[in-house]
C-alpha cells in the first residue's frame, strides 16, 4: 500500500509538475507578445526630418504615414540635399502607392548635384526609374546631357523599349553631334545595337540630318 502511495505521490508531483512547466512556458510566451506589441506601438524618431528644418505639416504628414525609422533616414538624406518638403512627402507617398520602402535618398541626392529638378526626380519616381538605372542618369548628365534627353531616356525604357545606353549618346555627343538629334535618336527608340553604325557614319563625315534619315527606330 505505501509502494502504491509513494508511485501516486511521484505521478502526481510529476503531473503537477508538468502543468507547472507549461504555465510558466505560456506566461513566458504572453509576455513576449506584450513586450513585442509594445516595442511596435513605440513612436518613431522623426528627430532627423526636423533637424533638417522640415516643416511640422510635412513632419506629421510623414508620421501619419507610418514612416520606419530607415525610411525617416532616407527622407533625410533627401531633404539635406536640397528636395523640398512637399516633394519628399510626395515622394514617399508614390513608393508607397506601390508598396515598396523608400530607399531613393542617395538616387535623390546624387541627381540633385548633378542638376536634375524637383519634378524631374518624382518623374523618375512615378516611372519606377530610381533604381539602378539612376546612376546611368546621373553619368549622362555629368557627360553633358539635357534634363530632356535623361527624361526621354527614363521614359522609353519606364514602356519597354530598347534605346540608345548613355555611354552611347556620350560617344556620340563627344563626336559632335547635336543635343537635338541625340534626343530624336532617343525619341525614336534607336535600340544601343546601332550604336557603332551611328558613330562610324559620324566620323565619316555624315550630317545629323543624313544620320537622322537613315535610323528611324522602332
Amino acid at each position: 500500500m505505501g509502494k502504491i502511495l509513494a508511485q501516486v505521490s511521484v505521478r502526481g508531483g510529476t503531473h503537477s509538475a508538468r502543468i507547472c512547466g507549461i504555465c510558466t512556458a505560456a506566461l513566458i510566451a504572453a509576455m513576449a507578445v506584450s513586450f513585442s506589441g509594445c516595442s511596435k506601438l513605440k513612436p518613431v524618431d522623426v528627430s532627423p526630418l526636423i533637424n533638417t528644418g522640415m516643416n511640422y505639416k510635412a513632419v506629421q504628414q510623414l508620421k501619419s504615414s507610418k514612416i520606419s525609422a530607415a525610411e525617416v533616414a532616407e527622407i533625410a538624406e533627401a531633404r539635406q540635399s536640397g528636395f523640398t518638403d512637399d516633394d519628399c512627402v510626395a515622394i514617399y507617398k508614390i513608393y508607397k502607392s506601390r508598396n515598396q520602402a523608400f530607399d531613393a535618398g542617395d538616387a535623390i541626392t546624387g541627381l540633385m548635384q548633378v542638376g536634375m529638378t524637383d519634378s524631374d526626380i518624382l518623374e523618375l519616381a512615378r516611372l519606377n526609374d530610381l533604381g539602378l538605372d539612376w546612376g546611368e542618369f546621373q553619368a549622362m548628365k555629368l557627360a553633358g546631357m539635357s534634363n530632356a534627353i535623361v527624361m526621354e531616356e527614363a521614359q522609353q525604357r519606364a514602356d519597354g523599349k530598347s534605346v540608345l545606353s548613355g555611354a552611347a549618346l556620350a560617344r556620340l555627343k563627344n563626336a559632335g553631334m547635336h543635343e537635338s538629334t541625340l534626343l530624336k535618336l532617343v525619341q525614336r527608340a534607336v535600340p544601343d545595337s546601332e550604336s557603332r553604325a551611328i558613330l562610324s557614319a559620324r566620323k565619316r563625315g555624315i550630317s545629323d540630318t543624313e544620320i537622322l534619315r537613315h535610323f528611324t527606330g522602332s
